[in-house]
């Protein structure tokens, strides 16, 4: 009968909890798509320059991989 009464309990306060998560995760991933835009944009930004920077490297022979 405890485990029941735990059962619906947890029921009880959890319910709410998911359906403020359904409306609010949407809000959520709005707000942080331009951060994820902006992480891509550097991401691309510093390759771009370590692959600037080691051209001369790369020119005079040097293999990374070895």
């Amino acid at each position: 009968m405890l485990k029941f009464l735990l059962w619906l309990i947890l029921f009880v306060f959890c319910w709410p909890l998911a359906l403020l998560a359904l409306l609010i995760w949407p809000l959520v991933w709005l707000l942080s798509l331009p951060f994820r835009l902006i992480g891509i944009t550097f991401e691309a930004l510093f390759a771009f320059l370590r692959a600037v920077l080691m051209l001369p490297a790369r020119l005079l022979g040097h293999n990374p991989a070895a």
